[in-house]
């Protein structure tokens, strides 16, 4: 049975006529009974929402049969060095949706839409999924080769059918590299087809339901256009790392050695300035590698020798 505030919920939307209202509590409705692993009445509530959708609606919502993936998160928040600010904020929208039924007893919503920016490498997409195993949810991640399309109205179309299949899950929705489908409509460089891409991504942002948490990630904020901002209640920043946050990840990789290196977390933190997360991982994964193909080498020589191939490796990629 759906909780009681949903059917008074939908009362209401269906006396007053308010067709938005009324298919947004009934979405939350199936997104709750599939939660109960109820499928067949999910299943049924969505047949008849479908049903009941206006004619300009093509008769009913779009099924997506691509267009997306659905992962099985692997990341925790606890793998990621994240600012203060950022973690605090993580945290605060994971409780939100944990208690959803407290704030809505007060009238209130949990947040549901993050935008995340900064340098490549240092979590945003990794950060996406934290998010979802956090909340025990499905990874939803759309497929822009699947999803972007050559023909007029295509791309918009295909889009309308991502969200339609998000909308009546629990689920984290996530958008990478963002600014591909939400590019500034003022540019005059762009196409008319960007710009109602653009206008169409934003209502359907807008429409998700809050059970649906959207989570949107670019590395190239300026290119966005202004009007995405305010669609998103969390707007997070992941820098790359400070020499505290490289410090502290040092910390934690040489207690995984668990042997003495020669060198403590400061010194490598200072030897890799100007590092994304991503490259401190890549050096990470090849001193492992090479610890498992060289069996008996002492970590005194193997990591001073992986850091400085790694330094050879990154002054070459930044002088390409």
């Amino acid at each position: 049975m759906a909780r009681a505030d949903l059917l008074i919920h939908l009362v209401r939307a269906a006396k007053e006529r308010d067709d938005g209202e009324l298919r947004r509590t009934v979405e939350s409705m199936i997104a709750e009974e599939r939660g109960k692993q109820h499928h067949l009445l999910a299943e049924r509530l969505e047949d008849a929402l479908r049903a009941s959708a206006p004619a300009e609606n093509g008769g009913g919502y779009p099924e997506a049969s691509t267009g997306f993936a659905i992962l099985t998160p692997q990341w925790r928040l606890d793998d990621f060095i994240l600012p203060e600010s950022v973690r605090v904020a993580i945290e605060e929208l994971v409780e939100e949706q944990q208690r959803t039924e407290v704030l809505r007893a007060h009238g209130l919503e949990p947040r549901h839409r993050v935008l995340l920016t900064g340098p490549p490498g240092n979590g945003k997409t990794s950060l996406g999924e934290a998010i979802a195993e956090a909340l025990l949810l499905p990874l939803i991640v759309v497929r822009y080769e699947e999803v972007v399309g050559s023909y007029l109205g295509e791309t918009a179309s295909r889009l309308a059918a991502v969200f339609a299949f998000a909308r009546t899950r629990r689920c984290v929705l996530f958008f990478d590299e963002f600014d591909a489908v939400a590019k500034e409509r003022g540019d005059e460089h762009e196409t008319g087809e960007i710009k109602r891409v653009v206008s169409s991504l934003l209502m359907q942002v807008d429409a998700l339901p809050s059970h649906t948490i959207v989570v949107a990630a670019s590395n190239h904020p300026e290119l966005l256009d202004r009007a995405v901002h305010r669609r998103f209640e969390l707007r997070l920043e992941l820098p790359a790392p400070a020499k505290v946050a490289r410090i502290a990840w040092f910390e934690r990789l040489l207690s995984d050695l668990d042997e003495p290196v020669g060198l403590n977390a400061e010194t490598l933190a200072r030897r890799t300035v100007g590092a994304s997360f991503s490259q401190l991982q890549d050096l990470a994964d090849d001193i492992s590698r090479r610890r498992v193909l060289e069996p008996g080498t002492s970590l005194r020589r193997l990591v001073p020798e992986r850091l400085r191939r790694w330094r050879e490796v990154s002054a070459l990629e930044a002088h390409a």
